[in-house]
């Protein structure tokens, strides 16, 4: 599955990530009021302008050029980017805490939405639980008030390890 990443913030100025099916998925969660923001809950979401990544890999340029171009920018202050041993450590740091909350979750597979369910309802014990729901199954449960986060699907068990 092919996920759309899309940069987004709040009317408080929180900036985070999204994941969505589609662009699409995005504007119909949007329209809704289903976007919320992780740190202060505010539902006023925006997609922030972003540029396309594209991966030009005979295009490489030294990073010396790279930093010509950016301190010829006309206006305006420039961010290096990281260095590469500085993203591979921040890489790495990312997919430890990845690996760690998928640890603390309980596979539940198919049955996501029902036990989700079975939480929010007090049938059964809450607790961390991770699984498949399709689309409509998540717009369900978002109607009925039961926070979700859809994560992609390389996040399981076993890729992970």
């Amino acid at each position: 599955m092919s996920l759309k990443v899309f940069d987004l913030q709040c009317d408080q100025g929180h900036v985070f990530e999204g994941w969505f099916a589609s662009a699409d998925n995005y504007e119909s969660q949007q329209a809704k009021g289903l976007l919320g923001c992780p740190v202060c809950n505010s539902h006023r979401v925006n997609k922030k302008l972003s540029a396309p990544r594209l991966n030009l890999g005979h295009a490489k340029r030294s990073d010396a050029a790279i930093a010509g171009s950016a301190s010829g920018a006309a206006s305006g202050s420039a961010v290096a980017a990281p260095a590469a041993g500085q993203m591979a450590q921040l890489q790495a740091e990312v997919l430890r805490h990845i690996r760690q909350i998928v640890r603390s979750t309980e596979n539940v597979g198919a049955k996501f939405a029902e036990e989700a369910r079975r939480m929010h309802d007090g049938e059964t014990e809450e607790r961390a639980i991770r699984g498949t729901a399709t689309p409509q199954e998540r717009e369900q449960l978002a109607e009925e008030g039961i926070a979700v986060m859809p994560i992609p699907d390389f996040l399981d068990d076993d890729r992970l390890q």
